[in-house]
């Protein structure tokens, strides 16, 4: 099902009640309502990016103090992917600060690193910026299952955020990753600066990629003291918690991640957006640079919630059982 963007803002500006049971309706149909799948994100290359995305830390273009790393080698990942998965984690995201892929080898390293994990039997995603269609197909080949490339905003306010990749860009290395057989994760940043017409218009964008995301991260933005975004106040809770359920609601069968944002929320509005349609969250202490919650205050709320972990194969599952429904409703 496509969506126009005026659809999109009429399930956005719905009575909350509304929205959030209209959200459920679809929770309830598609996916496992009780099942939230543990991510673990693990900076592989840290720092001196060039890409000049304002809310990053990791940029080469702001001064936050942050301190370079070189690309990681296996033996040290691969210690963080077993205790990732003795932790709880079933997917494994590697991210990496390149504004592209380099080949050679860097690139056979991550290669190795990539086939190491996913023997784990962990799922592997991995966000290393722009592919040659080429390195697409050779991470499949080594077990990535899922690449991650966030579109960030609309459109319209890109360029008010970053310069140094454009928009369309970004959506040919999504074309790359679907053609090579990988998931497609690919969502955005809320609280910015930008209105909620641009949040709009970027949950339009993704619902009516062909076919829209495998996983949809939905961040809330963390104002990184020497970033040029570094006075935004954090995004409304009530907003933040709309575009969850208008992002369940377009994308059915996509896992909606809380994603970055969650070390300023308290346990009342992540319930809020479990309710909405969320059900993806990463576990560890970091997000790739930022803070993320305390592993056992997670499943300590997950517990009181009713809430379990979704493993791979209960994921992939669903996936099935959404495909169904949605050739179904088409009919």
């Amino acid at each position: 099902m496509t969506y126009t963007l005026d659809a999109i803002r009429e399930i956005y500006h719905l009575p909350i009640t509304t929205l959030i049971f209209k959200a459920q309706q679809v929770h309830q149909k598609f996916q496992d309502p009780s099942g939230v799948q543990l991510c673990t994100l693990k900076s592989i290359k840290t720092g001196a990016c060039p890409e000049d995305c304002k809310y990053c830390p990791q940029s080469a273009h702001h001064n936050t103090g942050l301190e370079q790393e070189a690309l990681l080698d296996t033996e040290t990942i691969l210690k963080d992917a077993v205790q990732a998965q003795a932790g709880g984690a079933t997917r494994f995201c590697m991210g990496a600060a390149w504004r592209r892929v380099p080949h050679g080898e860097q690139f056979d390293s991550l290669l190795k690193t990539v086939s190491a994990v996913s023997d784990l039997g962990l799922e592997v995603c991995c966000t290393l910026g722009s592919l040659d269609q080429d390195q697409a197909d050779s991470l499949k080949k080594a077990g990535c299952d899922v690449y991650n490339h966030n579109l960030d905003t609309s459109r319209e306010y890109y360029d008010q955020i970053i310069t140094t990749r454009s928009f369309d860009e970004r959506l040919d290395n999504l074309a790359k990753v679907r053609s090579a057989g990988m998931e497609v994760c690919s969502g955005g940043i809320i609280g910015m600066g930008e209105s909620v017409e641009d949040r709009l218009k970027m949950i339009h964008e993704l619902a009516n990629l062909d076919p829209y995301p495998d996983s949809v991260p939905i961040n809330a933005l963390i104002a990184c003291k020497g970033t040029p975004l570094e006075d935004r106040k954090f995004v409304d809770s009530f907003e933040f918690i709309r575009i969850i359920a208008t992002a369940r609601i377009a994308m059915p069968k996509a896992m909606v991640r809380l994603s970055a944002g969650r070390t300023e929320m308290n346990d009342e509005l992540q319930a809020l957006c479990y309710l909405a349609g969320a059900n993806s969250i990463f576990l560890g202490d970091k997000l790739l640079t930022t803070e993320n919650p305390d592993r056992d205050n997670d499943f300590s709320l997950l517990e009181k919630l009713g809430l379990k972990s979704l493993d791979p194969d209960d994921a992939r599952s669903i996936h099935a059982r959404a495909e169904a429904e949605e050739s179904v409703s088409a009919m």
